[in-house]
Formats: structure tokens, C-alpha cells, sequence
């Protein structure tokens, strides 16, 4: 069985460690590196082969959001979870928008680390409960979808697929619901991107997030 490699960074020994006891555990995840810094985390991932950073967004000398960005002008594969303690709604859309795949809180419990490392591998969005109500109470209550769909062109089922991509969702989870096939699903997500000019799925979810797409 194949490893998710992982690679663990955060400011606090102690955070460190009790994190690699936990995901060590589990069968399918190996701890391959560990740091306290964004720059530690991107020469970790210039040495080793990795997965998945998960990383702190508070940190001294390079912060996760910068960490993020640096990781991912590089290692555009590597996926990127922001685990914190923090729950800083700036600091969130500034981190997805230089590519993490999301955010979980450090009260987490295990397995919803777990899995979040799981989906975040495979290409999800992964947003605490907690925080996706924080984003959705933040964002701006005046944004308009009808306006919105019609300044970019999107179609109905565009943004039905915006809206569940913004949830998690993969493309066959979303195929499924809308009864589609799994092809037919990542074409219309490669011209949504096109649409709206942006990278990946995360930014698509940001996007959603932003612009009160989400019911």
C-alpha cells in the first residue's frame, strides 16, 4: 500500500511531535520531514518526496500563507492543509488563494485530520465546519449571484458545480448528485476555469466563498 508522505510544520516542538505520534498511527500516512517555518517547509519538500505540507499559519520568520505560496510556485502538486489554532478569516482566504487546500482547526479531532489529509491528496477542498461558517458569515451579504453568473457567463449547472466544488466535493461526488458523468464533469470544470480566468479548484471554491455563491 502506498503512503500519503507528509511533512509537518509548525512553530512548537511539542505540536510537532504530538502531531507525527498521531499520523503516524495510521497505516497509510508516513511522517517524512518536520520544521517551524515556511522556508523549512519548502527545503523539506526540495529534499524528500511530499504529498501533503500540513502547516501552521502563525510562524515566526516565514508564515504558512507565505509557506504556501513559496511550496506551490515550485511543487505545484504538493498539496498544502493549513492546521491552526486561529481562526482568521483573512488569514484563511489569503492561504487558498495562494493554493492550500484548506484549512482545519487544531482542536480537530483525529479522525477529521485524518480524512482531511486523505481528501486534500486526492484534490477536495477541506474546510473546518467552524470555518466555513466563519467564511460565510464574513463574506459580503450585497454580492449578487444572478449578477454574478451573468458578469462571467456561467450557466446554472456552471454554478452548481461552482457551488459543490466550494463543498468539498469531487468530481464524481458531483457527478452523481447531478446525475452526469464523471467526464462530462471535469470538462465543464476546465471550462469554469477558463470562465473565470482562475488555476485550480481551490481558487474556484475562493471564488464561490467571495462572491455569495454558496446557498
Amino acid at each position: 500500500m502506498s503512503k500519503i508522505r507528509i511533512a509537518i510544520i509548525d512553530d512548537e516542538k511539542l505540536i510537532r511531535e504530538g502531531l507525527k505520534i498521531i499520523l503516524s498511527s495510521y497505516e497509510d500516512i508516513e511522517v517524512v520531514g518536520m520544521g517551524e517555518n515556511g522556508l523549512e517547509a519548502l527545503n523539506i519538500c526540495k529534499s524528500r518526496d511530499v504529498d501533503l505540507v500540513l502547516m501552521d499559519i502563525r510562524m515566526p520568520v516565514c508564515d504558512g500563507v507565505e509557506g504556501t505560496k513559496l511550496i506551490k510556485r515550485e511543487f505545484s502538486n504538493t498539496k498544502v492543509l493549513i492546521l491552526t489554532t486561529f481562526r482568521d478569516i483573512e488569514y484563511i482566504q489569503e492561504a487558498l488563494k495562494n493554493g492550500a487546500s484548506g484549512y482545519l482547526l487544531k482542536d480537530s479531532s483525529y479522525d477529521l485530520l485524518y480524512e482531511g489529509v486523505k481528501a486534500a491528496v486526492i484534490g477536495n477542498i477541506v474546510i473546518h465546519p467552524d470555518i466555513a461558517l466563519d467564511i460565510l458569515n464574513h463574506k459580503n451579504a450585497n454580492t449578487d449571484p444572478d449578477k454574478i453568473l451573468k458578469a462571467y457567463g456561467l450557466s446554472k449547472k456552471e454554478y452548481e458545480i461552482i457551488r459543490l466544488i466550494a463543498e468539498g466535493l469531487s468530481n464524481k461526488e458531483i457527478g452523481e448528485k447531478l446525475f452526469l458523468s464523471e467526464g462530462t464533469i471535469k470538462n465543464n470544470v476546465s471550462t469554469i476555469l477558463s470562465k473565470l480566468d482562475l488555476r485550480d479548484r481551490t481558487q474556484i471554491a475562493v471564488f464561490a466563498y467571495k462572491n455569495n455563491l454558496i446557498k
